[in-house]
């Protein structure tokens, strides 16, 4: 085998690329390689990463997901006057538009993160979205200065909308990069799982709020105590983020089609198909969770705080359960959950929805939301990572949020008042059949989709950007002392 000969000649090895030498051989030294100190390092990194890009996703969700869980009682504040379903209509409708924000956030963001690195753009994304929460936070109501406190409250949530909307790619291409093979889905989960700890977090400040405050309190000035904590945490994860290690390489940033329209579109299926099973997950996702706890309140007729705590309770039990999701995902195939979450959808919305509305007592409620909230896991705890498989890594913070923002805005962002739409007009049981049919749809892309271990971007047979990183050095200081790396 060729090697660097003793009398400093360049020999065929020495210009051996990259590739070469993470090749199939390669590779098998690579795990020698994974017994010393970098292997160590190897193994720590990416739990480290991961729980990085969390602690700020968790972050941007709660302050997102604040605003929702506190509407019940705002809402007067900015739009009073008619009944209470249509002052949260009115107050739906401004959240619905945090959600079209996302697009504009998820191209400029996405743009960003391939060009520039996703530290960065995740970075940016967190400090905006405190910036916006303080907003919210500080505003005055109606009776201080008319029409300008909705119109503000509205510039706020485009503020959060944009920050969220770039959140969701960068985080999902940045968390599916420092993934090992053959756990991605059981890494990638720790995205629903942050994103769903934002909402419990959002939950559990306002049963603690419940607790100690009065409904006048609560509505004259209680619901802006979350908003502050949400702005002041995101500084937490700011910092944070600094530290995180950066997935992508300059020669990645430096590609031509890197983070642009032109280089997504090269993939119309894989966009279509993303857009096809996010109408479905998200539709279902925010039914069974933000959505839900009106649900208990106009259509169950629980009070408020029993809602809160239904909710508090039923949030927990599905956050808990997205690794093993995630992890399931790995064994079976991200197109095999797909499919049992687009079956799952199309048989039981009607009944689950039904029975939740007719429930005698809050623990049989609760029994109903966690089994509906099981079957949306099976899109949840892969919702990254499937769509991230799709896509080359020179667009993929991009190409994974962009399409994803669109239909999630479409179908995810009106969940809420389309649904109080129905119930307005006494046709509430419509809503249902409209769920039931976007699940149609999910379960059709998922029908559609190719099969990841066979055809995605990230195949179990290729190493993580993280691994690249030590395993490329190794592997050129192993040819520069004349090893042989196709030995194992």
């Amino acid at each position: 085998m060729p090697r660097v000969g003793s009398g400093g000649k360049r020999t065929p090895w020495a210009h051996t690329s990259d590739a070469a030498l993470l090749s199939s051989g390669a590779r098998g030294n690579l795990r020698s390689h994974m017994v010393n100190d970098s292997a160590q390092r190897v193994t720590q990194r990416p739990i480290r990463s991961i729980v990085g890009a969390s602690s700020g996703n968790l972050v941007e969700w709660f302050d997102f997901y604040v605003y929702a869980f506190t509407a019940l009682h705002f809402s007067s504040a900015f739009f009073p006057g008619g009944s209470t379903t249509a002052q949260l209509m009115k107050t739906s409708g401004v959240y619905a538009l945090g959600f079209f924000a996302r697009p504009l956030g998820s191209w400029i963001f996405g743009r960003l993160a391939d060009r520039t690195g996703r530290r960065r753009s995740m970075v940016i994304a967190v400090l905006m979205m405190s910036f916006g929460s303080l907003m919210v936070a500080c505003l005055p109501t109606y009776a201080t200065i008319g029409v300008a406190a909705p119109v503000l409250l509205t510039i706020a949530r485009v503020v959060q909308g944009i920050s969220v909307g770039g959140e969701y790619g960068t985080s999902a291409a940045y968390m599916s990069e420092v993934a090992r093979p053959g756990r991605r889905g059981f890494y990638a989960s720790f995205q629903y799982v942050t994103l769903i700890a934002g909402q419990l977090l959002a939950t559990v400040v306002l049963v603690i709020l419940q607790a100690f405050l009065s409904q006048e309190e609560l509505k004259a000035w209680g619901w802006r105590v979350p908003f502050v904590i949400g702005a002041i945490a995101a500084l937490v994860a700011l910092y944070v983020r600094r530290s995180l290690d950066e997935t992508t390489t300059a020669e990645t940033r430096a590609h031509e089609q890197a983070g642009t329209l032109r280089g997504m579109l090269a993939h119309p299926r894989a966009v279509l198909l993303v857009m096809g099973y996010t109408a479905a997950g998200s539709l279902l996702f925010y039914t069974y969770t933000t959505y839900m706890q009106k649900y208990l309140v106009t259509t169950t007729h629980f009070p408020a705080a029993v809602a809160t705590n239904i909710m508090t309770a039923a949030l927990f039990c599905f956050m808990l359960i997205q690794p093993a999701f995630g992890a399931l995902s790995d064994r079976i195939g991200r197109r095999t959950s797909m499919l049992c979450f687009g079956a799952f959808g199309i048989l039981t919305t009607l009944p689950l929805l039904g029975a939740i509305g007719a429930s005698a007592t809050p623990i049989e409620a609760f029994g109903f939301v966690i089994l509906a909230l099981a079957g949306v896991s099976f899109y949840s705890s892969i919702s990254g990572i499937v769509k991230a498989e799709m896509f080359p890594v020179q667009i993929r913070g991009l190409a994974v949020g962009l399409p994803y923002a669109i239909s999630n805005a479409i179908f995810g962002g009106t969940a809420e008042y389309v649904a109080l739409w129905f119930k307005n007009r006494g046709t509430e049981e419509l809503f249902f059949w409209y769920v039931t049919a976007v699940a149609a749809i999910g379960l059709v892309s998922a029908l559609l989709m190719p099969d990841n271990r066979v055809h995605g971007y990230l195949r179990d047979d290729q190493l993580s950007s993280v691994d690249r990183e030590v395993a490329l050095p190794a592997a050129h200081a192993s040819v520069r002392a004349g090893v042989d790396t196709r030995r194992v």
